[in-house]
């Protein structure tokens, strides 16, 4: 029985990764798309290159607007291509 309680309280504490990025679409209802940009460097020819990827954002209370930076976590599924949650709005945009 120890064992079990060990391991709740050890899934409990696990934190979550947080994402970080900018809001590109805000027209769908309580979900937002999340554009978020990664550098690396080529192996080969040393070039500094940038990654985008976009995620589909659970936003309860559509407080997120387009060109907000905003950071997220993921979730449980929440429907085909949305799992994650929105944790806060960074930066709001001035539009």
């Amino acid at each position: 029985m120890n064992g079990v309680a060990m391991e709740m309280e050890m899934k409990a504490e696990k934190a979550k990764q947080l994402f970080e990025g900018k809001v590109t679409s805000d027209k769908m209802d309580k979900t937002i798309v999340v554009e978020t940009e990664q550098t690396y460097m080529h192996p080969k020819f040393r070039k500094i290159l940038r990654k985008t990827k976009s995620y589909k954002v659970h936003d309860e209370e559509n407080q997120a607007k387009t060109g907000d930076i905003v950071r997220f976590y993921q979730c449980r599924p929440l429907s085909k291509d949305k799992h994650m949650y929105l944790a806060q709005v960074v930066t709001s945009s001035k539009s």
